[in-house]
């Protein structure tokens, strides 16, 4: 097995104590992988702000190059660190390979921006500037479900601001990001960037860590909450991208055939372990039992396998935590509604879950109130417009939505009602790095990519001047 080790100071170091990564796909131990303790984690805080002085104070452009050369290596290693996802996270390998591109083009895209400083006034009175300036030492917290992509929301845009880092991976799929920071020890300055493992127990102490300036953190929007409490003493900035429940809305006016496809991957990509899929699929009366239909015929023809495998179009669920939670929901769902499709917990090893279309089905049941972060969809009918955009709307999540029609200002009037971060039309679950990215109530605080993304890692300071009279 790999020699996995953490990154404190630019130095490999084995854990305090170890743990085991299990295979998603075989319930077997994939490697053994250190596990930092609590002094081993302020160890990379200390080497994080001992770090900050002379990053801040490296010029933007060399900062931008040290950034590419990250994604360079990413790029370099693709193949490499694909396989790798897929063992610990469980998602077929073409995804894998997806994420791990992808990754690499975020951390580009990020070296494409500036922080200018920005005249606001300029007369003969007083000049009056607006600057940018580093936080210092940002804590990044990423999950289980896209580990290398979700840690480009945070670790380029913090690195270009002229923060430093101290990453922190999931118990569950750690072996990704420690294999970055073996390739990337000798990129970037000593302290800069640290990487640390835990089993679940050093989130609080990272987040209320007097050191730490930010947190940025995805995951649950449970666990959101204990973040917010953590850094609320110290006043520190936190950005949070939390749960979603995420409603598609289909009007009357669709051609369920066409749209039907769309809508699957909206809700299963990555057997439905995305923060941003759909989550509920609201279906005018008129074309629902189609609907219903189409959606099945994709879910009966879906593969679930081991993502290594060839032909795998569904891989387990990342985690036996998430796996007994969805089955609990399923359980729900076949008492609440009607299974259309899917349905079955094959008696293998492996967190596997058909992917489930359930029909016959409404508000107060757990699979349409709760976020199931599941291979499961619950498709529900509805007769008035106004009324699905009020059931839409009437879940505390905000994270993401969209609407389907022919006619663009229909969908276009409905999105305009619908209270998230984010709302496609004719499209679900599109991510671009330079589109900005967060949730509304309880989905989240503040936004990432994009220019906005970049800002979250900054502090405004106003130059105030007056001139000689």
């Amino acid at each position: 097995m790999t020699a996995y080790k953490l990154l404190i100071n630019g130095e490999l170091t084995d854990g305090a104590q170890t743990m085991d990564v299990v295979n998603p796909a075989t319930e077997q131990t994939l490697a053994v992988c250190p596990r930092a303790d609590e002094a081993q984690l302020n160890e990379a805080v200390a080497a994080a702000k001992a770090a900050f002085a002379g990053w801040s104070e490296t010029p933007i452009e060399e900062r931008k190059a040290v950034v590419a050369k990250i994604a360079d290596v990413i790029e370099a290693n693709g193949a490499e660190l694909a396989q790798l996802l897929t063992s610990e996270q469980g998602k077929p390998i073409a995804d894998a390979t997806g994420e791990v591109y992808g990754t690499a083009a975020f951390f580009r895209y990020f070296t494409s921006l500036d922080l200018p400083v920005e005249t606001i006034d300029d007369n003969e009175g007083r000049l009056v500037e607006a600057h940018r300036k580093p936080l210092g030492v940002v804590g990044a917290i990423v999950p289980w479900n896209f580990p290398m992509i979700l840690m480009a929301f945070k670790v380029p845009p913090a690195l270009i601001a002229g923060n430093t880092v101290v990453l922190k991976p999931s118990p569950t799929t750690p072996l990704t990001s420690l294999r970055l920071g073996e390739l990337i020890k000798d990129i970037v300055p000593a302290g800069v960037v640290n990487i640390v493992t835990d089993a679940n127990d050093l989130g609080a102490p990272l987040t209320a860590h007097p050191d730490i300036r930010k947190v940025s953190f995805t995951g649950s929007t449970a666990t959101g909450s204990k973040v917010m409490a953590g850094a609320a003493g110290l006043l520190k900035r936190i950005t949070l991208e939390l749960g979603g429940n995420d409603a598609g809305v289909v009007l009357d006016d669709v051609d369920p055939k066409t749209v039907a496809p769309a809508l699957f991957q909206s809700a299963f990509q990555n057997s439905g372990q995305v923060c941003i899929a759909m989550k509920r699929l609201y279906v005018h009366e008129s074309i629902y039992d189609e609907m219903v239909d189409e959606l099945s015929t994709l879910a009966n023809e879906a593969v679930i396998g081991d993502g290594l495998e060839q032909g795998t179009t569904h891989g387990p669920l990342q985690n036996k935590m998430q796996y007994e939670r969805v089955v609990e929901l399923l359980n729900d769902a076949a008492e609440n509604g009607s299974i259309a499709a899917g349905g079955e917990v094959p008696e293998q090893p492996g967190y596997f879950i058909r992917p489930t279309i359930v029909r016959d089905v409404a508000e107060g049941s757990r699979i349409v109130d709760e976020e199931q972060f599941g291979p499961v969809l619950p498709v529900i009918k509805y007769s008035e417009e106004a009324d699905v955009i009020g059931r839409a709307n009437g879940t505390d999540y905000g994270l993401g939505g969209s609407v389907w029609s022919s006619n663009l200002d229909r969908a276009y009037a409905v999105a305009d009602k619908m209270e998230a971060g984010t709302i496609w039309i004719n499209k679900h679950a599109e991510l671009d790095p330079s589109i900005p990215f967060g949730g509304a109530k309880q989905s989240g605080l503040g936004a990432e990519l994009g220019q906005d993304g970049l800002k979250e890692f900054t502090q405004l300071k106003i130059i105030n001047m007056a001139r000689a009279s």
